[in-house]
């Protein structure tokens, strides 16, 4: 009797400072604020603040909470574990057999090229032009010479 008379009043408060809010015409906020304020008045409303004051008040409840509490921690604590130590026999078997594969061989070839080669054809090294010799610019000289320049 006592929650709900709490949970009332705080609702009828809430929206009095809307309604301030609202009068100062900041609206918004004061929407925000009166629909804050209408939570506690439905959960009363509801009968979900009986259940919890009856829940509150119960050992057999709290036993049932450190119970779930006791197979949260379990359940963290293996994966905390299982993460340190890496998994399983299986799971890490399978991460090294993962690591000596590679994952795509032929990532490298073009996506254009041949779909059967397997390795990359090697190009034969092509000697550097030495700088000021004039053959820095042929390349350009060619696309000008292709567009009639």
């Amino acid at each position: 009797m006592i929650a709900e008379t709490v949970c009332s009043a705080v609702s009828v408060a809430g929206l009095g400072i809307a309604a301030v809010t609202a009068y100062r015409k900041r609206f918004l906020a004061a929407a925000r604020l009166a629909a804050y304020s209408l939570v506690p008045l439905g959960l009363v409303m509801t009968g979900a603040v009986e259940w919890v004051v009856d829940t509150a008040f119960s050992p057999t409840a709290w036993a049932g909470f450190g119970v779930l509490g006791a197979a949260w921690l379990m359940f963290m604590g293996t994966r905390a574990v299982e993460r340190r130590s890496g998994g399983t026999r299986k799971e890490r078997r399978a991460a090294k057999a993962a690591q000596r594969e590679a994952v795509a061989p032929a990532a490298s070839a073009p996506s254009l090229g041949q779909g059967t080669r397997t390795a990359p054809v090697a190009q034969p090294a092509q000697p550097k032009p030495k700088a000021g010799t004039g053959d820095d610019f042929s390349d350009i000289e060619a696309i000008l010479k292709k567009h009639g320049i």
